[in-house]
């Protein structure tokens, strides 16, 4: 991932923890609010679906990811084995 791509990925991250309307419209029209910035397919695909783990091996910082995955429906004891499983993934 590019500091450029990233940077798109923790902005929309941002957006999402600090703006009711963003997460409404999230919920409601995600592909198009996705589209409004520079992300990658995979980035997409990624904060989609809530893949905290894959988030997490894409650099994402995790006081931005934190407060999303809890948004998302995670408790936080899932949220700690998703970022667990996705690195033991990594290794393999």
């Amino acid at each position: 991932m590019t500091g450029v791509s990233l940077y798109s990925v923790q902005k929309v991250l941002f957006r999402l923890n600090n703006d009711a309307a963003a997460r409404k419209r999230f919920a409601q029209e995600r592909d198009a609010l996705l589209a409004e910035y520079a992300l990658t397919d995979e980035e997409r695909r990624a904060l989609a679906g809530a893949d905290v783990g894959q988030l997490h091996l894409m650099g994402v910082h995790p006081l931005l990811l934190a407060p999303f995955a809890g948004r998302s429906g995670l408790e936080w004891p899932d949220y700690l084995a998703a970022l667990q499983r996705a690195r033991d993934a990594q290794r393999k």
